[in-house]
């Protein structure tokens, strides 16, 4: 950590790297520059940053968030905590570290407390299978910090709320249109009346698109999180919003 402060940084996409109390935790690593005929659209992760994390949490078994070639990026030994259903794949693949969760479940990573949550969303990994639990996770010392993965608004996030202090919550994908399980704007917005956070970052925006976009910046890479603050607002005046472009960093 540069501060000594717990901090979030928005690597893009569903990648953050929280450092709290000693201990650095990635999420749904996508480190590439191409996931097929996905391209980034913003500045490449630095890699040098992401080097010695304690863990690496998973939400789900898409493919833009259980990537195998990031995760071998970062080593075979690195601590994986998964969805249930996900260990057999990554053993398989040399993954000797995976720790496999369900929701309410929480294991130690460093001086952290990680704790599974529930999502609405799909656990299938395409286009064959195996399928797992679709997570969140409350990543909790100094701090409470929860990390949305991909999901729908369902009434469950109210309970998760209570000492939330950070909320990272999905605003978009990576087209112009959503598919089923997922937030937009409005929907993320709605949200934050149920986990009721101090603060919310949104992510899962302006990082992936295809290709044929990249010479005329679109604006489903620009505007989601300008609309959610502005519904936010309105919904969830209570709540700090903090908007971080990809790569940027804050403290929490």
């Amino acid at each position: 950590m540069t501060s000594g402060l717990p901090s979030v940084s928005y690597i893009g996409h569903s990648t953050l790297l929280i450092e709290m109390d000693g201990t650095r935790v990635l999420t749904d690593p996508l480190l590439r520059d191409r996931l097929a005929h996905l391209h980034r659209h913003s500045a490449p992760p630095v890699w040098n940053e992401l080097h010695d994390v304690d863990a690496v949490v998973i939400s789900h078994m898409h493919l833009d968030h259980l990537d195998i070639p990031s995760l071998k990026q970062l080593g075979r030994d690195s601590r994986l905590i998964v969805p249930a259903g996900a260990g057999k794949m990554l053993n398989r693949r040399g993954f000797s570290r995976v720790d496999e969760v369900k929701p309410g479940e929480t294991v130690a990573a460093g001086g952290l407390q990680v704790t599974a949550t529930p999502a609405e969303h799909s656990g299938f990994r395409p286009p064959a299978g195996p399928s797992g639990i679709p997570l969140g996770f409350v990543i909790g010392g100094s701090r409470h910090v929860y990390f949305a993965g991909d999901t729908d608004i369902f009434p469950e996030m109210e309970e998760i709320s209570g000492d939330l202090d950070v909320a990272l919550i999905p605003i978009w994908g990576w087209g112009r249109k959503l598919g089923p399980g997922h937030l937009d704007p409005e929907r993320a917005a709605r949200a934050l009346t149920l986990l009721r956070p101090s603060l919310a970052i949104p992510i899962h925006w302006g990082t992936f698109a295809a290709r044929y976009v990249r010479r005329r910046k679109p604006s489903f890479l620009t505007e989601p999180p300008l609309t959610f603050a502005e519904y936010a607002a309105r919904l969830a005046p209570e709540v700090t919003i903090k908007v971080l472009q990809p790569g940027e960093r804050t403290t929490v």
